[in-house]
């Protein structure tokens, strides 16, 4: 008889995410759903799933129950774009947005990335992973069970090679995966405002080839927008990045078209991000290539914009579509998958059945880990979200709400409500 570690029972809605994406809007049954159900794990995998009826308790011996009777049942929510590991604080900014001032207004005062960056820089690698451990596990507790994160808040080589390794720390002490992207192409430090060719050779020469060889990182990344990295700029980092063995993402179009989305496109990006201002043509490069146009709609409600990346044509274009929380101390202080998908939902037209999905399956496919989590089913590894509603539309619906009742990471409950 096999050994289980947990069962989870009389679920009352089982979204499983099996089924595959359908190319333009999706409906409920792209969430594979299964009423009165139950999950079973042994170990660190799911190992049985299907309707409580069909359950047969003497084939398994299992030392814990979960009764989810009036419960949803869904995979580990999935956070792929944020710069989670940062010092000091920009509050003085929002202030200043709410008045009225641009972001970029505010950067070239001296705001912006450049004030994280002087504090990150003055911050020790424990002060640094203080911080970021009590965020994570904040994180944790509004379902998220990947997490993706990025440097970019160094801009030398030793602050950059620090962010990484305070990464490294957290997945290591954490409870859940944490995925690393390197990121020293975020932004022009001051001491290269005048002779950015120069900082772009220092990103290529120096930190690629030491965050390989400490292997620091999975993903490289870089804010090609306009004002910062030039579209030639930020192909030569990326196909350095790509020759020293890691994957590729960008931040793209965001203030305005700069070619990120056609370069991700060329160079295989496995992801974009932002894409507010990304041209018709590299969108459609995007979608022929199969890169994930991940949306963050957090940023532009911290921003205080009207307007939103336009999922609504991404999706009827074919394009499969993420959702982040981009949780950064500048632009979208939000740390909760949920209320990322109630802004996707109301501002940018997304289905709720497109907005779970696109903090699970699709999220994983953006970080190259849908073989692994992003839907329950058997073999995959045990992460899954309990909610205490009886929808999955409460995900997106009760905004800000406390729905996520537990927590489950490789067969392990890590937060119980």
């Amino acid at each position: 008889m096999p050994t289980t570690g947990l069962i989870i029972s009389n679920i009352s809605q089982l979204v499983t995410c099996k089924q595959g994406f359908t190319g333009c809007k999706e409906d409920e049954d792209s969430l594979g759903f299964l009423e009165n159900a139950c999950v079973v794990i042994e170990g660190e995998k799911i190992v049985w799933v299907g309707k409580q009826s069909d359950f047969k308790a003497e084939n398994y011996h299992f030392s814990e129950t979960i009764d989810a009777s009036g419960c949803t049942v869904l995979p580990g929510f999935i956070d792929s774009h944020t710069h989670a590991v940062f010092a000091g604080s920009r509050d003085d900014e929002y202030e200043m947005r709410i008045s009225g001032m641009p972001y970029m207004e505010i950067a070239s005062k001296g705001g912006g990335i450049t004030s994280t960056v002087m504090a990150v820089r003055k911050a020790s690698e424990e002060n640094l992973f203080t911080l970021a451990l009590d965020r994570v596990n904040s994180m944790v507790k509004h379902g998220t069970t990947t997490l993706e994160i990025k440097s970019g808040y160094g801009l030398t080589l030793e602050d950059e090679l620090k962010m990484l390794r305070v990464i490294k720390r957290l997945d290591e002490s954490a409870d859940i995966d944490i995925v690393p992207t390197f990121l020293g192409a975020h932004e022009f430090p001051p001491e290269y405002r005048e002779r950015r060719d120069s900082y772009v050779d220092l990103v290529i020469k120096d930190m690629i080839p030491a965050v390989s060889e400490e292997n620091l990182a999975e993903f490289c990344d870089v804010f090609c927008e306009e004002g910062v990295f030039t579209a030639e700029q930020t192909r030569k980092i990326l196909m350095a990045a790509k020759d020293a063995g890691m994957k590729l993402t960008l931040h793209a179009d965001e203030f305005a078209h700069s070619w990120g989305a056609e370069i991700a496109a060329e160079l295989g990006a496995l992801s974009a991000s932002h894409l507010g201002h990304a041209s018709r043509e590299g969108l459609e490069a995007m979608k022929n290539a199969g890169t994930i146009a991940i949306l963050l709609p957090g940023t532009g409600f911290g921003l205080g914009k009207v307007e939103f990346a336009n999922a609504r044509e991404l999706m009827d274009m074919g394009l499969e579509v993420a959702l982040a929380t981009d949780f950064n101390p500048g632009s979208s202080m939000l740390h909760s998958l949920p209320i990322v998908t109630s802004i996707a939902c109301s501002f940018m037209k997304m289905t709720p059945a497109e907005a779970v999905r696109a903090i699970t399956l699709t999220a994983a496919k953006a970080l190259a880990r849908e073989d692994e989590v992003g839907s329950i089913e058997p073999g995959k590894q045990a992460d899954i979200v309990i909610i205490s509603s009886p929808s999955y539309r409460y995900v997106p619906y009760f905004v800000g709400g406390d729905i996520v009742e537990r927590v489950i990471k490789k067969g392990k409950v890590i937060h119980t409500a």
